[in-house]
């Protein structure tokens, strides 16, 4: 049995069909990403995982349990966790409060929170940001608290979206390290990004999307030399500069 597994999954909004029959299976431990030119549907799919947007049809399956109809935050109880591609800081509170609102769906005690709140921060290299206000933060910071309040959820699958994008090269080669501790940990990943030195770098299968649909799944050297996955997307230049 698969460990997460999309079977023809469908969302429409109105008459546009956002995500069209998309199936794929992601195994424990692995780093997926999802590549796409900008409205391919990539966002939309993590959308229906934690069914902020239901989809119309297909199933969602994690870890033998279908999720599709489940409330968003039973998914989260169960073990998905996820970022979002704009970062959703609780602006007046500090990095510690904001990581610790995360760490409140395991416990209801606030020791407990702050603890557990402290193991992400420090894992995602801002212990010496941790009273800082999180609207003071430069944007590679909080989207590290942002992966920080997430992991503070305690899950088993975790959806990145866009983590990288906005960073600078130093950044970006931070947040890898943050994402490979992340699958090191035992913690499985999908990630959405268009930095393709990051996804290709770190995913061990990537997956591109057009339209809603899959142009091609396999490994990032498969993918970054297929022939409609660099008409639709990466573009002639991505094959040159790599």
């Amino acid at each position: 049995m698969n460990y997460f597994a999309l079977k023809n999954v469908v969302r429409r909004f109105g008459g546009l069909v956002a995500v069209s029959n998309i199936s794929a299976t992601i195994e424990e431990g692995e780093i997926f990403g999802l590549i796409g030119p900008n409205g391919s549907g990539k966002t939309t799919i993590f959308n229906c995982i934690n069914n902020y947007y239901p989809a119309n049809s297909g199933e969602i399956i994690f870890k033998s349990v279908p999720i599709e109809r489940m409330s968003t935050h039973k998914i989260c109880e169960m073990g998905i966790g996820r970022t979002f591609q704009v970062v959703k800081p609780l602006k007046r509170l500090t990095v510690l409060e904001n990581v610790m609102s995360g760490a409140f769906l395991r416990t209801n005690k606030v020791r407990v929170a702050r603890d557990k709140a402290m193991k992400a921060i420090d894992f995602c290299q801002l212990t010496e940001r941790k009273d800082l206000r999180a609207k003071d933060l430069p944007i590679a910071d909080k989207k590290r608290m942002e992966v920080a309040r997430a992991l503070a959820t305690e899950p088993s699958l975790l959806l990145l979206d866009e983590t990288a994008a906005g960073l600078n090269l130093k950044e970006i080669e931070t947040m890898m390290e943050v994402v490979k501790k992340i699958r090191d940990s035992g913690i499985t990943c999908i990630i959405v990004e268009h930095v393709m030195k990051f996804i290709m770098g770190i995913s061990d299968r990537v997956m591109c999307i057009n339209f809603g649909q899959e142009i091609a799944t396999g490994k990032p050297e498969e993918i970054a030399a297929h022939p409609e996955v660099i008409k639709a997307y990466l573009g002639e230049e991505y094959v040159t500069d790599r």
